[in-house]
């Protein structure tokens, strides 16, 4: 089955227990709209032609909000089946957006960063002219093989070819903070899946039904992908919960440290040389496939779709998988997976801390002002004012170094990681509270959560309303 077939049966089986009728089945799971296009660039003096797709899966909510990625393995295929995953993804996390997703057919490795420039303007200007780039209706993101970069060479375009549109900065999120961006963007989705994380060790008696020990620390973790995810991911793990991290793969190999990984070290290591090969920090195994095949506690699929399939699911030896990645579980796993009595927290709610900390970006570029700028020194003389009447009703003096942390008014970061926080914990409430309402899988109460707010959205007869 294809990526999107996968999505779809995901669907259908949850839209089933909340009784839709076939006809509004069909139309949720349909692609709205979406455009293929031919990129042609000179390079070298020669005319290189990139395919490149942007899909609108859905426009209930304007606008539609989705990933660009830049990948040999891009096709139409997983670039519809990644937008409905963002419908989805929004309507859990209650962000105001429908879903979208873009791609283009290239491998960024083989070419300059001004060849990579060039590339990006001419296929921006192409979804820009046909309508598929706008603060109002489409705003993209990074994505598997794009960053911070791409994102600020389709801003710049979108100004050139719509100077009278004030809000030009919304048009993408995930940009350099000079350019509009927002701190903590970049390390959302990691931090996002720790906050899940958290919560779920809240929970005991989903943790006792999982058989994990009671305190994340205490349990081996396994991460699959150290890109932008996987890499903020385990350092929030490492730091913020003294996780044990005991391997990380990525496409050559995999490192394996039974006592854990010194993470930070392997940051460092990391963005020096490029490769996670590293004797002092545990031993390198040129098998990459195999790592998600180690006995662990908790596994975290963060890199690409179909990395658990029915030719694999047999050798799984975990308690819980966290799905990091989109689509990193097939729907034949997914259910040989639930046979065997393995936990599986879903992509469409664990990754969603991305689209979370975007949707505040693109608030902040459209009104046009900073979050924590007009409260922030307010609140530190509200509390310093506080600590003085303490101190004098005392008879006492507040220690310097502690008057300095508890006056520490909100900044950009700290509002954006607690709107992170708040919502990833309100949805995994919401979606506990429907899995042991209906018994199912977390998967299945997870897509009933979503589908059940998008429902909204229609009229009893099912047509979308207007």
């Amino acid at each position: 089955m294809s990526f999107k077939d996968n999505v779809d049966l995901y669907v259908e089986q949850s839209a089933k227990l909340l009784k839709f009728s076939d006809d509004l089945i069909d139309h949720i799971k349909s692609t709205h709209s979406l455009i293929k296009v031919n990129v042609g660039v000179e390079i070298d003096k020669k005319i290189h032609n990139f395919t490149g797709w942007r899909a609108v899966h859905s426009e209930h909510i304007l606008p539609s909000k989705g990933g660009m990625r830049y990948s040999i393995n891009v096709d139409q295929d997983d670039t519809e089946a990644l937008a409905s995953l963002m419908t989805y993804k929004c309507a859990i996390v209650d962000i105001p957006f429908g879903g979208s997703k873009g791609g283009l057919k290239i491998n960024p490795k083989n070419y300059t960063e001004q060849q990579l420039r060039l590339i990006t303007k001419a296929f921006a200007t192409k979804l820009i002219n046909k309508g598929f780039i706008s603060p109002a209706i489409n705003v993209p993101a990074p994505d598997v093989g794009t960053s911070e970069k791409e994102m600020d060479w389709i801003k710049d375009t979108y100004k050139s070819l719509r100077p009278e549109d004030i809000n030009y900065r919304g048009c993408v999120t995930g940009k350099p903070i000079h350019s509009g961006g927002i701190n903590g963007r970049k390390e959302a989705t990691g931090r996002g899946i720790e906050e899940v994380i958290r919560e779920l060790f809240r929970h005991k008696d989903v943790v006792k039904e999982t058989k994990l020990k009671n305190e994340l620390k205490d349990n081996s973790i396994v991460i699959q992908g150290f890109g932008n995810v996987g890499s903020n991911l385990a350092e929030h793990l490492y730091n913020r919960d003294n996780a044990k991290i005991i391997a990380i793969g990525e496409s050559n190999g995999y490192l394996y440290n039974k006592n854990g990984i010194n993470i930070n070290s392997l940051n460092k290591f990391y963005k020096k040389n490029k490769t996670i090969k590293n004797k002092k920090l545990g031993k390198f195994y040129n098998q990459p496939n195999e790592l998600i095949e180690l006995e662990c506690d908790i596994l975290i699929p963060a890199a690409l779709e179909n990395a658990i399939t029915i030719k694999n699911v047999k050798k799984i030896k975990t308690k819980i998988i966290i799905e990091a990645a989109n689509g990193p579980v097939s729907f034949e796993a997914d259910k040989e997976l639930n046979k065997r009595g393995i936990m599986i927290l879903p992509d469409i709610y664990v990754n969603a801390g991305g689209v979370v900390v975007s949707y505040f970006e693109w608030v902040k570029n459209i009104s046009h002002i900073r979050f924590g700028r007009v409260e922030k020194r307010f609140q530190e003389r509200k509390i310093l004012d506080l600590i003085n009447l303490i101190d004098q009703k005392t008879n006492t003096k507040t220690n310097p170094e502690v008057i300095s942390k508890i006056v520490h008014g909100a900044n950009e970061e700290d509002l954006a990681y607690s709107g992170l926080e708040d919502s990833m914990r309100n949805a995994f409430n919401e979606i506990l509270e429907i899995k042991k309402r209906i018994k199912r899988s977390f998967r299945e109460s997870t897509y009933y959560l979503s589908l059940q707010k998008i429902r909204k959205f229609y009229t009893s007869d099912g047509f979308p309303k207007r």
